[in-house]
């Protein structure tokens, strides 16, 4: 028969290997909650990447649409500046047809002369107005 030694060894034994075992089992859980974490973590990220590359995108079109009437508004003020030059140069040479004619007929021609404010408009002595706008006169 066993001793009473061997009997307490062995029930301690069985006492180790059942805390051994449940220490296993309960790291095995949080192992598994753990990566379960992680996996969600991962999928919060993919969902996050993919809304921020979405808003990334309509961004860059915005972009270009501004970009492009940019384009558009720079071409015409080229051309306006190209008309105004041209519109100067016809009165310049209108003005002095007339100032032959004074000389040469002695006639004097009553013209008023034009301010070189209504040649640069934007120069323009007049109130400041406010402009009154809404958020959706610029939809791009």
């Amino acid at each position: 028969m066993a001793s009473a030694k061997q009997l307490m060894s062995s029930g301690s034994d069985a006492k180790v290997d059942e805390r051994k075992r449940k220490r296993m089992e309960s790291n095995r859980e949080s192992a598994k909650r753990s990566r379960m974490r992680k996996q969600q973590r991962l999928e919060e990220l993919m969902s996050e990447k993919t809304q921020l590359q979405n808003q990334n995108g309509l961004c860059d079109e915005r972009i270009a649409s501004v970009e492009r009437n940019y384009h558009v508004l720079d071409a015409e003020n080229n051309v306006m500046r190209a008309q105004l030059a041209e519109l100067t140069e016809r009165l310049d040479s209108l003005n002095s047809l007339t100032r032959f004619w004074v000389d040469a007929t002695g006639f004097p021609v009553d013209i008023p002369e034009i301010l070189d404010t209504l040649l640069e408009p934007w120069q323009l002595p007049c109130p400041i107005q406010p402009i009154d706008a809404s958020s959706d006169m610029f939809q791009f």
